[in-house]
């Protein structure tokens, strides 16, 4: 009776693995079932709802299913990515995240409703992009190093227009690594900041390429340098900061997907599969490119490891510069 009684037990027990394993698999050969929904955390219109748009439409041809995007603006990207944060972790609500909401906020802002480190789960990274210092076309300024040693000849002479989060901290890190004293004029946007610089107010901006593309082509603006480790497609021509003679210089704005704590494996591998499928399409990569994007992709681990990393390296810049959100 002994040992009817622990074959039944056997039996039972492997009879449950099994079922376990089946129900594990069939739900990751399922998924997606139903519509899945993004959340940007800006405004309609601006470049990370609208290449999260691109990235939904094709992602849906991959996926099978609908993709939503939904905008949920408000304190510099943190309300939109606490909903996402507070979304279950089932594969049905993921963000479009950004060296802002997921690296620069927790340090920007006094408290957070999240922990950008803790509360999500990489998918992949999709676009990237430098900054560019440009000056007005009447100015005399034509690489980073004559802004550098007018101010250092005479401060306050070449004035910069920040409009964003990133252009402050691009001049802080330029103040640091060159020791000149720069001096930035916060902006709430792109366009005031180039109504001056244009105007002639102030003489230099730093600001995304799709902001200063028009400006460039149209020979009001001069490039001086971009903000990458390397030459960017995004600006042809222009010599990156770290080649005019502060090697190591560099900052790259981002978009990457996410999925809430909690989110499997198999359906994180899921997205992760199909966001790179996108992204090596001729195509999509174009219009990235027309939108301003580096085309990005590779795996969710190495979007982890880059976040952890960028977040070591501008917390300590920040903290020093005594940069607040609410300046």
């Amino acid at each position: 009776m002994r040992n009817i009684a622990a074959r039944m037990i056997t039996t039972t027990a492997a009879s449950l693995l099994l079922f376990n394993v089946q129900v594990a698999q069939a739900q990751s050969t399922t998924y997606p079932s139903k519509p899945i929904r993004i959340i940007v955390a800006y405004a309609a219109g601006q470049g990370t709802d609208v290449a999260t748009r691109l990235l939904g439409e094709q992602l849906s041809k991959e996926l099978g299913q609908p993709i939503v995007v939904e905008n949920k603006a408000g304190a510099g990207g943190i309300l939109g990515t606490e909903m996402a944060a507070q979304a279950a972790g089932d594969g049905y609500t993921l963000t479009m995240g950004t060296n802002a909401t997921h690296v620069l906020n927790q340090f920007l802002y006094p408290k957070m409703p999240f922990d950008p480190a803790k509360d999500f789960e990489p998918i992949a990274m999709v676009g990237t992009f430098p900054m560019v210092l440009a000056a007005g076309a009447n100015t005399p300024y034509r690489t980073v190093g004559d802004v550098l040693e007018a101010v250092k000849r005479t401060p306050g002479s070449a004035d910069i227009a920040m409009p964003s989060t990133s252009a402050r901290l691009v001049v802080e890190f330029l103040k640091e690594r060159s020791g000149a004293p720069l001096f930035g004029i916060p902006y709430k946007g792109s366009g005031s900041a180039m109504t001056d610089v244009l105007g002639g107010q102030l003489s230099v901006t730093i600001d995304t390429p799709l902001a200063l593309r028009p400006h460039l082509a149209a020979g009001k603006l001069r490039a001086l340098g971009v903000t990458s480790g390397t030459a960017s497609s995004l600006v042809p021509g222009v010599k990156p900061v770290a080649e005019q003679g502060h090697p190591g210089f560099e900052f790259v704005a981002w978009n990457a997907l996410y999925a809430p704590k909690g989110t499997s494996a198999e359906i994180t591998r899921t997205l992760n599969t199909a966001v790179n499928k996108v992204l090596a399409k001729p195509d999509v990569r174009q219009r990235l490119l027309d939108l301003g994007f580096e085309p990005a992709g590779g795996s969710s681990g190495y979007l982890g490891v880059f976040a952890r990393k960028e977040r070591e390296r501008w917390a300590p810049i920040i903290k020093a510069a005594g940069i607040r959100a609410d300046q």
